[in-house]
């Protein structure tokens, strides 16, 4: 039977809800046990919050001093450690999971499996290769521990609240290296909900037009409470910082309402929402790729439109 460890992502003392949607994943394996491992310098309240979710049979915790800040150099042995017996190894698809997993995968000696979308067996996934337009089945070698990124805009995020997990410290016997330091962290703040979790995204494309005209879309995204988004074309032209791009090379969201406004609908944007519950959209050009994937479509001049539309909002 399989027994999966799923690597716990946490900010600012609080757990990243790609956790549990890499536990659902894990579920879908249809495992003897799912275990979540906790590894922080202040492991209590990130235990206590892993513990309530759902389908997790126990939370494993390494405190340490390094593990303050996620260096994958730092944390990567302390996984590979903790991983002895179990025949999965599970981290969400994000800038975390990117930068820590690969580490893993190599000290255990197994090709990673990126971006699984979906479970078709123990040992068998599919996840999108060529920025979306293919998907691939791969399956890992029985014989080896699958170590895996989940795609978390894939994934519904398990439910907490009902479960009370055992939580467990853990002592790894292993001296880890010294030849990484933390400099620091710099990361945009806002008020608005984050891109990634949000139910509610309105983003802008380069049909906004300018920096100063974005503010039509910060506008809209507030009227609606969601969070905001950019095209890769609004953020190579200088609207936005890079933080805001959707698409392939950015940002993969599941939002349950996602407005593209200016948006042509490049293939590399159209992979980033392709989870997205509604998606509606707005274009002069009748033509562009957008309408292809959009629920709701309205051609017209964006500048017309969206004053319209928030009027309408109320």
């Amino acid at each position: 039977m399989s027994k999966i460890l799923v690597i716990a992502e946490h900010l600012d003392g609080k757990l990243n809800s790609s956790t549990a949607r890499a536990v659902s994943a894990a579920a879908a394996v249809k495992p003897e046990a799912v275990d979540v491992l906790v590894l922080a310098d202040n492991v209590a309240a990130l235990a206590a919050e892993a513990a309530k979710i759902d389908g997790v049979s126990r939370v494993l915790t390494v405190e340490r001093a390094e593990n303050a800040h996620p260096l994958a150099a730092v944390l990567a042995p302390q996984i590979a450690k903790a991983a002895a017996g179990y025949s999965h190894v599970f981290a969400p698809s994000t800038t975390f999971g990117k930068d820590v997993t690969p580490s893993v995968a190599a000290l255990l000696g197994v090709a990673q499996v990126s971006d699984v979308m979906s479970v078709e067996g123990a040992h068998t996934f599919k996840r999108p290769i060529y920025a979306g337009n293919a998907i691939v089945t791969v399956e890992a070698e029985p014989s080896h521990p699958v170590v895996a990124t989940i795609r978390t805009a894939s994934w519904p995020a398990a439910a907490t609240g009902t479960n009370n997990a055992p939580i467990e410290a853990i002592t790894l016997d292993i001296t880890l290296p010294a030849h990484t330091r933390y400099v620091g962290l710099q990361s945009g703040k806002s008020d608005r909900p984050d891109l990634q979790s949000a139910s509610k995204v309105v983003s802008g494309g380069r049909g906004v037009g300018s920096k100063e005209n974005f503010d039509i879309i910060f506008k809209l995204a507030d009227k609606l409470g969601a969070a905001v988004g950019a095209s890769r074309a609004a953020v190579d032209a200088g609207y936005v910082p890079s933080d805001l791009q959707v698409g392939q090379t950015g940002k993969i969201i599941a939002p349950e309402l996602y407005m593209a406004i200016g948006i042509s609908g490049a293939i590399q944007h159209l992979t980033g929402i392709k989870d997205a519950g509604t998606i509606v959209a707005i274009n002069k050009d009748g033509e562009a790729p957008i309408f292809e994937v959009a629920d709701f479509g309205l051609v017209g001049d964006l500048f017309k439109l969206i004053p319209e539309l928030e009027q309408a909002l109320g």
